[in-house]
């Protein structure tokens, strides 16, 4: 990568950074919410899902909207409303302007990372692109592993608004060294939404949709459930899982660094396919690390995290690479972002339904596991009817 596009790709990955705080930041400041504004715990929840399902709904309708002429203002644009959100949300008076300005700084994030990732391949050589979405994803891993927990600890000895200032601070960083360093973009095709949506009618660009989603309901639905899987008789009754989720986060943050090399060197979704195997059988191995000894299962909890996170790499690099010819390659990663949080709700609803019926902890493993072999084997046959 030459330098200024180099240079352009670290500064959106630490938009992204502070994007990554953002997103799980506020699960972690409901005890501090719920004092300063005299709600219930379950209420001040309800920031979080504010926030998600703007990420997951909004920003791709504003993507779809946003005219391709103006890649760059709406790149810019997109990191100022998420900032202004940010700093509202440290401001506000009452919860309802809270969930409010959450949801704000949703749209405003999904937005940014999805012209964020089309903007950085854009301005960066082909041979290169995967490299730089794994930077940017990196990025976003790195806020939510280092970047989350150094937040509530400045939250517990300042208040909860101290952490919405620090992500309003560091997305101000990024956004004045974009101003100033980021080159000009080519415009997408002017096209009407009706074009944009054509998308949806692309076999392919759905197969891949739907192996992102696969991917996160096994994932990101099991990670809702690691603190009572490991807390089961049959897992050892680990009572503190802050160990094991550090595991999770450094081995999210290697795997989408390392896995960008990979995807430059070799077919994306052959890359797709190795990783979705390995999801399963780091899932699958979960129950029987954990029945021989606890402390086996951070093995596979850290391949879970590396490869859970870089899926993205590959996923996202094919979708800019197949969709951007036609105009819709920032639509096509914001959609990509919804199938993640989509999945994320849907494994948790299951999750939740297996706890219900009383069925042995394993079973979530087990079961989100078999998800992933499903993704495998979709990701297969994708493979054998594009070649």
């Amino acid at each position: 990568m030459a330098n200024q596009s180099r240079l352009s790709v670290y500064l959106v990955a630490l938009g992204a950074f502070a994007l990554g705080m953002a997103s799980y930041v506020t699960a972690g400041l409901i005890p501090l919410i719920e004092g300063a504004f005299s709600v219930s715990a379950a209420t001040a929840a309800q920031l979080v899902t504010a926030f998600t399902l703007a990420y997951g709904l909004g920003s791709p309708v504003v993507v779809a909207l946003l005219p391709g002429t103006y890649q760059r203002l709406g790149l810019l644009l997109a990191l100022a409303v998420f900032i202004v959100a940010n700093i509202a949300s440290a401001l506000a008076t009452s919860f309802i302007s809270l969930a409010l300005w959450r949801a704000v700084a949703g749209v405003g994030a999904g937005v940014y990372l999805a012209m964020g990732i089309a903007a950085s391949a854009a301005i960066t050589a082909e041979a290169h692109r995967g490299k730089a979405i794994a930077i940017i994803m990196g990025g976003m891993a790195s806020g939510t592993v280092l970047g989350v927990p150094i937040s509530l600890l400045l939250a517990e000895r300042l208040g909860w608004e101290s952490a919405m200032w620090l992500i309003s601070a560091l997305g101000l960083i990024a956004y004045a060294g974009l101003q100033v360093k980021l080159p000009a973009l080519p415009s997408a095709p002017t096209l009407s939404l009706v074009r944009k949506l054509a998308i949806l009618r692309s076999p392919y660009a759905m197969a891949i949709l739907a192996v992102s989603l696969l991917a996160a309901i096994a994932s990101l639905g099991m990670y809702t459930f690691i603190a009572p899987f490991m807390a089961a008789a049959d897992s050892g009754t680990v009572r503190s899982i802050t160990g094991y989720l550090w595991v999770w986060g450094i081995g999210g943050v290697l795997g989408s660094f390392l896995v960008g090399p990979l995807v430059d060197k070799f077919i994306g979704p052959v890359i797709t396919l190795a990783i979705m195997l390995l999801l399963s059988i780091a899932l699958i191995s979960l129950p029987f690390a954990a029945s021989i000894h606890p402390l086996l299962t951070l093995l596979p909890i850290a391949l879970w995290g590396a490869v859970g996170w870089a899926l993205q790499v590959p996923q996202n690099n094919e979708l800019v690479r197949t969709r951007q010819a036609h105009g819709d390659g920032n639509l096509a990663v914001a959609l990509n972002e919804s199938a993640l949080y989509l999945g994320s709700a849907i494994g948790a609803a299951s999750g939740g339904i297996v706890l219900a019926l009383h069925l042995p902890a394993s079973t979530l493993a087990v079961g989100a596991g078999a998800i992933a072999a499903i993704g495998a084997a979709t990701q297969f046959i994708i493979m054998v009817r594009t070649r």
